[in-house]
């Protein structure tokens, strides 16, 4: 059953995100519905065993505070492509 929602948004927001959900072929709503659906899905507990070899790397490498990841990753990327 679908019920009406009201949300106070500011309007070049609400004017942005109406042309992305045209762009994708889809509306507002639909893209809200779907966002909420994933923000608040339940987690599910994984079954996967871990083999010994992973237990054993689990935790074995700590990254600096300061690590910049994307900046890294791209970088190496760069490094390995161009």
């Amino acid at each position: 059953m679908n019920t009406k929602l009201t949300l106070t948004i500011d309007q070049s927001i609400i004017e942005k995100a109406k042309k992305y959900a045209n762009g994708k072929g889809r509306s507002l709503s639909s893209i809200i519905e779907n966002y909420l659906k994933v923000i608040t899905k339940e987690e599910v507990v994984s079954d996967i065993e871990l083999t010994p070899i992973v237990k054993s790397l689990k935790g074995s490498f700590k990254a600096p505070k300061n690590l910049n990841y994307k900046k890294e990753l791209s970088k190496r990327l760069s490094e390995k492509y161009l």
